[in-house]
């Protein structure tokens, strides 16, 4: 979820990632016009900019493995390969084994779309150590996002008055002017980024990673997508099946879904996760404070809700917390049971009038810092949302679809529906109704779904498995809750994980982990 109009699979990495840090330094021109001749510069990573997110540059990992950036050349319009060019910012931590140990590069892509690869794989580095020990970790802030030729739409001041807005309209007045501050923002998309928003394509980004294979002097491609970073992977695959190495799909999109149906499936998905909370709440040995039973929390909820439609409580000064930025945040912390006590906390306060916890949370999801910079998560969202998906829907058609939606959830169903208007007045066309992720010929894909899951609800899995095509796709259950299941630290899944990237040995088929 990037923004309060559009909530979209964006991984809990991704959207927490505000408080992170780091980015990229330059490289040499390719030789003789080819560019995947290019050589690679790393150098060490400076501080992200505020399109990444701001903060300070990371840190080493333990035992002192220094990260290091560089920026690759791409081709704007792959229909042009020889044509302008543009950076796209990478990261890496070498390869902890020792000789003859390494694999090669492991690509991550932590989602959105529009997630900073190059802030978020520092933050979570340590998770990923075991991997280390064969590879060198790669991350990547794909083009249209951080250093890689952002989209940039509206300013700080503006994106605050966004966030502000009521995303769940209740008469024509508000659809109005729903529809119209939509258009504001759209129209300054383009004013600012009219140059990258058609090659910002879920398709050209799944190209820079195959040049990015090559650049890397890799003969494969291993890779592990989450979240968004799984409809990259299965188009990846479709793409270049023969380059596909060792690679995990972990929180996985559904291919087959339009985004209407993608919308709804999360409505529900949300839904389940707040009902696993307050069935958690309510079943501890001490009172739960915000509820005595589980309709009890979901109803106070909300109450809490329709009360803000009314009357926004303070927030962060100077902002209020609205019935919008409250769902947002209920949202962003039903993202990872880890934040399950953040959800309580806020949920407390708020029922006394102090909505600063509620609002940190939603500031988490917008990409939004402690000084009011906002990365441009929410920006790249939309671009590479609308690039990706041909459906343009109206004001009127989501009207008619509201009760299936409040069918789905009641608390999320408004919220989620009348996100789909965000590619209205879209200056560039959808390119599908979903992804093609059919990948004949490629090695086994490890596809990981989890059955609490949100943002990419569980049967998104079993569909990427069969989309991929018979032989291709592997699925692993893990029943838990949280967007994602190896950062879990599920010790079924990452052993699963860790033996397939690290000694090439698939898990079973229907492997299940609890």
């Amino acid at each position: 979820m990037a923004n309060p109009s559009r909530p979209r699979a964006a991984a809990l990495t991704t959207s927490v990632m505000l408080l992170a840090a780091l980015l990229a330094g330059c490289s040499h021109g390719a030789k003789d016009g080819d560019i995947t001749a290019q050589k690679l510069d790393w150098k060490d990573c400076p501080a992200p900019s505020e399109a990444e997110g701001g903060g300070d540059s990371p840190s080493p990992l333990p035992g002192g493995t220094q990260w290091q950036c560089a920026t690759m050349k791409a081709p704007l319009n792959w229909s042009n390969p020889k044509g302008e060019t543009i950076g796209i910012a990478l990261i890496r931590a070498k390869a902890s084994g020792g000789p003859g140990k390494r694999i090669g590069s492991l690509v991550f892509n932590f989602g959105g779309p529009g997630g900073s690869g190059v802030t978020t794989l520092p933050a979570f580095g340590e998770d990923y150590a075991a991997l280390r020990t064969r590879y060198d970790l790669v991350s990547f802030d794909p083009r249209g996002v951080g250093r890689s030729k952002p989209v940039q739409c509206e300013n700080d001041a503006q994106l605050d008055d966004f966030f502000q807005q009521d995303a769940t309209p209740d008469d024509s007045a508000e659809r109005a002017q729903l529809l119209e501050r939509t258009k504001q923002f759209n129209g300054a998309c383009e004013k600012h980024s009219r140059s990258i928003l058609p090659h910002v394509r879920t398709t050209d980004a799944a190209r820079d990673m195959d040049l990015m294979r090559q650049v890397l002097g890799d003969a494969k491609l291993h890779y592990f997508g989450i979240s968004y970073g799984t409809e990259l992977g299965g188009v990846y695959a479709h793409l270049f099946p023969k380059n596909v190495g060792r690679a995990v799909l972990d929180a996985v999109v559904d291919p087959t879904l339009n985004p209407e149906q993608s919308a709804l499936g999360q409505a529900r998905g949300f839904q389940l996760a707040l009902d696993n909370f307050a069935e958690d709440c309510t079943s501890k040995t001490t009172d739960c404070p915000i509820g005595d039973t589980p309709q009890d929390v979901k109803d106070r909820i909300a109450k809490l809700l329709d009360d803000l439609e009314k009357k926004p409580i303070p927030g962060i000064v100077p902002r209020e917390l609205t019935q919008t930025a409250a769902t947002n945040g209920i949202a962003q912390a039903l993202y990872s049971k880890d934040f399950w006590e953040y959800l309580t906390e806020g949920l407390q306060q708020a029922y006394e009038g102090d909505g600063r916890v509620l609002m940190l949370l939603s500031d988490s999801m917008n990409g939004r810092n402690e000084s009011g910079e906002y990365s441009n998560i929410t920006a790249a969202n939309i671009a590479i949302n609308c690039a990706d998906e041909k459906p343009r829907y109206s004001g009127d058609f989501v009207q008619r679809r509201l009760p299936e939606f409040r069918a789905a959830s009641p608390l999320f169903g408004d919220y989620l529906a009348w996100g789909m208007v965000s590619c209205a007045n879209w200056a560039v066309s959808g390119a599908a109704d979903h992804p093609d992720v059919s990948a004949p010929g490629s090695a086994p894909i490890l596809v990981v779904g989890n059955t609490g899951d949100p943002a990419t609800p569980y049967e998104g899995a079993r569909k990427m498995v069969e989309a991929l095509g018979k032989g291709v796709g592997v699925e692993l259950t893990y029943r838990g809750q949280g967007h994602g299941a190896y950062d879990s630290k599920n010790k079924c899944v990452q052993n699963a994980v860790n033996s397939y990237l690290l000694d090439g040995k698939v898990p079973k088929a229907g492997t299940v982990c609890t």
